[in-house]
């Protein structure tokens, strides 16, 4: 019986799957649906999760400038060495600049060359040291005239205590100056869990000042960024980048807002100002930075300026009272791509870029959507118009729609659940093509903690082939957040594509999935059209003019294998093509610190490529077919 009834079932399972109707893709090579919009797929960038500080922006010290709470002087602590008898205080009544006033005194009652006393700063969650390598170090000191000798600055390991590079900086003097240091590791084993020391070995008064720290940074900018960091965001193939970000551009208050000025120049001359995700922003990463990170990547920039929106529902009133932040956001741009016959273009050259940057779009505000007094219309067009004055062909982007006229580009924010997203992945197939161009400035499927999962991916994908398909309206997308420290307590937001911490970094699973959306995109999308699929099988299909070749990419986001008939008419194909494939085992799996490929694309040629043929895509699984056309 039990065999009997094992037999029944795969009858009908076998006859459900032949009265099935089979999914058939056809692509019409030759015939030209719509442009590809060459900047569809970039970053989004924001302070959040320690994306800058304590992420991206390679600075290694933590609390530089002695910011104090309560508490007091955060990150920082005594150091007393043997009989050495010390301590230390926040002075709020000296600094080394109208910026930064106030410094950390370091008072030494007693002190020698064997029993020295100081500080010590632990970085963000430790100090990554590798071996044989070159820190460059700084920070602005004066003592008073009892001289307290050279300051001995040092790396050590924080459980063994043995010191892994050391300089001394001698002639400190009573003026306020900067004071440079290397620190070179030898053949130590590569760590994170390691500190700073900075010693006196003489009894007196030492003021200090913004202490900094970087290792070798990428391209070997002063100032610069994190290697793996950038790498990983370099392999995305990134056309633009949106800065300074959403939030972190307006701020939780109207006094908190991204006040560029304040953001450039020498660092001793940035205060930092609050971040609105509860932690200080030191501004290291300054507007200049900004574009000089598009330089690095070969990004276009789409610069944010503040509307006179904040978080907490407060807003600037259009007219005289928003007059001052319009006059900003001009300087700003002028800062920029002015000349250096113009008052900021000037301030760029000294700041130390002669050359003026593009700006290819100017965002108008963030989320502005939230501002319920509906005072957005007539900010937008304040803005707008003094902008076009001087800057008529620069593209502007609203940040919610606007009666009063239209706007060249439109942003559009989306979190949703993966199932959100295979749901509503045709969003944009029937825009009106008459209206303003679109942004995806924020989306991302929100599943996974703290990066996403596969079916996180699965979701991303799946949306990516909509805005692929209406790549000719939807002008630039890009998910956010980008980048996240998985340390404990740095997280403010979950679902992050790039996870980190001072020493390592992983990309998730929605990662590997824009990796392979931006690296494999053409510049038409052909003609095309697909029947019998499954509700959570997705497609989308450009094609490079260039390169001749056709760029497939299939979704499966279901628990079954899925086979298409590929139909190419008319199309001459080479026989061999190749194929990039992300496969999770379940929706759940995904990377972390400890498997940071544990899901990853993997490379392999696809056979039998043809005029038709049959393609199976496994369950939960994003595909890239790569195909190459013989005209």
């Amino acid at each position: 019986m039990p065999a009997i009834f094992a037999l029944c079932l795969f009858a009908v399972s076998f006859l459900r799957a032949q009265s099935a109707s089979p999914t058939v893709l056809t692509i019409h090579a030759d015939q030209t649906a719509s442009m590809v919009s060459p900047t569809l797929y970039g970053l989004m960038t924001e302070e959040i999760n320690h994306s800058y500080d304590g992420g991206l922006y390679a600075e290694l010290i933590r609390n530089p400038t002695f910011r104090a709470d309560w508490s007091g002087v955060n990150d920082w602590i005594l150091v007393e060495r043997g009989d050495a008898r010390a301590k230390i205080s926040l002075d709020k009544a000296t600094g080394p600049s109208e910026a930064l006033p106030y410094s950390m005194h370091v008072e030494v009652s007693e002190a020698s060359t064997t029993s020295p006393a100081g500080m010590l700063n632990g970085g963000y969650w430790g100090i990554p040291v590798k071996a044989n390598t070159m820190y460059h170090g700084s920070f602005y000191a004066k003592e008073d005239p009892s001289d307290v000798g050279p300051v001995t600055v040092s790396l050590v390991s924080n459980q063994t205590g043995k010191t892994l590079a050391s300089a001394t900086v001698a002639g400190i003097g009573t003026d306020w100056s900067q004071h440079k240091f290397e620190l070179k590791t030898g053949a130590i084993a590569p760590s994170l869990d390691n500190h700073l020391v900075m010693t006196v070995g003489h009894a007196g008064s030492l003021w200090v000042q913004l202490v900094s720290l970087f290792p070798p940074t990428y391209h070997n900018r002063p100032n610069g960024f994190r290697t793996d960091l950038m790498e990983k965001l370099a392999a995305m193939h990134p056309q633009f980048l949106r800065f300074p970000g959403g939030n972190y551009l307006e701020g939780d208050h109207l006094a908190d807002w991204y006040d560029w000025k304040k953001t450039i120049g020498p660092r001793v001359d940035r205060p930092g100002h609050p971040s609105p995700w509860n932690y200080w922003s030191t501004d290291g990463l300054g507007l200049l930075e900004f574009f000089e990170w598009c330089e690095d990547l070969h990004m276009r920039s789409v610069l944010a300026v503040y509307a006179g929106y904040s978080l907490q529902h407060e807003h600037i009133k259009p007219g005289k009272d928003l007059e001052p932040y319009v006059q900003s956001a001009l300087e700003e741009i002028e800062y920029a791509t002015g000349g250096p016959d113009t008052k900021w273009g000037a301030r760029r050259v000294a700041d130390g870029h002669p050359e003026p940057f593009h700006i290819d779009y100017v965002e108008i505000g963030n989320e502005d959507w939230f501002d319920e007094t509906g005072s957005y219309d007539k900010r937008y067009e304040q803005f707008y118009k003094a902008i076009k004055e001087k800057y008529p062909d620069l593209p502007l982007i609203a940040t919610a729609p606007i009666k009063s006229m239209k706007p060249d580009v439109l942003d559009e924010h989306y979190y949703l659940r993966a199932t959100d997203f295979f749901h509503d992945a045709t969003h944009y197939d029937k825009t009106d093509r008459n209206g303003p161009k679109i942004f995806v400035g924020e989306w991302a499927t929100r599943e996974g903690t703290p990066t996403p999962n596969m079916g996180a991916a699965l979701g991303d994908a799946a949306w990516m082939t909509g805005m692929e398909r209406n790549s000719d309206i939807i002008v630039m997308a890009s998910y956010a957040p980008l980048l996240v420290n998985v340390s404990p307590n740095a997280m403010q937001w979950d679902t992050d594509l790039i996870g980190y911490d001072g020493q390592h970094s992983y990309g998730s699973p929605s990662y590997y999935a824009q990796v392979m959306f931006g690296s494999y995109l053409g510049d038409t999308t052909p003609v095309s059209s697909m029947e019998g699929a499954e509700s959570r099988f997705f497609y989308s299909v450009t094609k490079d003019s260039a390169k001749k070749k056709i760029y497939l990419k299939l979704v499966n986001g279901a628990s079954d294998a899925a086979t298409v008939e590929i139909k190419l008419p008319g199309a001459k194909v080479a026989a061999e093509g190749k194929l990039i494939s992300l496969t999770g085992t379940n929706p759940e799996a995904t990377n972390s610190m400890e498997k940071p490929t544990a899901v990853a694309p993997v490379e392999s040629a696809l056979h039998g490529v043809g005029e038709s043929f049959h393609h199976r895509v496994p369950p939960y699984t994003i595909e890239v077919l790569v195909m190459e056309t013989r005209e």
